[in-house]
């Protein structure tokens, strides 16, 4: 009777331990729905995606990688807000905007700052134009709440100047290059990578340089608030392998290369000198907080937000 107990006791041990194994693995599959955008402050996140630096390290932990392509911020901030995505890489107007929303969102990081990823650009030719010091009575252009936009309140400061002493013209991202070159304007504000395209192109100049002033162009990792509580740890691997890619920029195979040439619209050898304009740093810093709050002051200057929040209190600084 002892013996057929144990026999009996460790039987089950064995079924239940099997039960436990298939439960296991039959539960869903996490997703991480990462939304990313063509903008050279990203360049270590797409090369975690052509590496596939996340696939690799949740091969064995049953956590699909989601890649959402968008062309600028705003759409991303939709799609955060809509929860279809999970993490957003994102400029600081759609980061403050975002943040400021009925959908709770967190910063958990910061990808990369840069200011000089931010430039005046004039025609190569103008004479009349060669620092922000001969703003006076040109045609200024740039996308109207854009950091493009900040930057431009900022040079305009620096001289003692205000917007009745330019003509400021509203365009968006795309439109810069056309409005340079038909003489729609007589300068743009924009950032990286069309500053080193248009530069490159050989018929614009910098007239100015966001280190110019306090301008620091802080980017943001921002997620929902109820992915990260749930899924914390999905989260920290994400910023685990940005981190890892990082190191990698300045050894990258060919392929990834071409890969990263295609996305950014950039040849591999302006890749390299513009990724020496970022800090990318991951963890974010006091200089990060406060240029962030510059942001939602700017953006309540201009009424794009209703009223100035404390950017602090929607951190959390997932790695240190």
């Amino acid at each position: 009777m002892k013996k057929f107990f144990k026999i009996s006791f460790f039987t089950l041990l064995s079924i239940f331990a099997i039960g436990c194994k298939n439960k296991k693995n039959n539960q869903r599959p996490v997703s991480v729905n990462i939304a990313i955008q063509p903008s050279a402050a990203f360049i270590p996140m797409y090369i975690v995606r052509y590496e596939g630096l996340l696939e690799k390290s949740f091969k064995d932990k049953n956590i699909n990688v989601v890649w959402q392509d968008f062309q600028s911020g705003p759409p991303i901030n939709q799609s955060l807000s809509a929860q279809m995505s999970d993490i957003g890489l994102i400029g600081d107007v759609p980061t403050v905007s975002v943040l400021s929303g009925s959908i709770p969102m967190k910063i958990v990081g910061v990808p990369a700052s840069g200011a000089d990823a931010y430039a005046m650009l004039a025609r190569a030719d103008d004479k009349t134009f060669n620092s922000s010091a001969d703003m006076k009575g040109k045609k200024i252009a740039t996308v109207f709440g854009s950091t493009g936009h900040n930057f431009t309140t900022k040079l305009l400061e620096k001289n003692n100047l205000s917007f009745s002493d330019i003509e400021f013209i509203s365009i968006s991202a795309d439109e810069a290059e056309d409005a340079l070159r038909s003489n729609f304007c007589d300068a743009i504000v924009i950032w990286e990578p069309n500053v080193t395209r248009l530069i490159d192109r050989g018929f614009a100049k910098i007239v100015a340089s966001g280190s110019e002033t306090d301008l620091r162009g802080t980017n943001a990792f921002v997620v929902r608030a109820e992915y990260l509580i749930k899924h914390r740890e999905v989260i920290e691997e994400v910023l685990k392998q940005y981190a890892n890619a990082v190191k990698m920029i300045d050894t990258l195979d060919e392929s990834t290369l071409q890969k990263l040439s295609v996305a950014l619209k950039i040849t591999p050898d302006q890749i390299k000198s513009i990724s020496k304009k970022y800090n990318f740093s991951i963890s974010v810093s006091e200089a990060d907080k406060n240029s962030l709050q510059d942001t939602v002051r700017f953006l309540v200057e201009i009424e794009n937000l209703p009223a100035v929040y404390n950017v602090s209190s929607k951190i959390d600084n997932v790695v240190n």
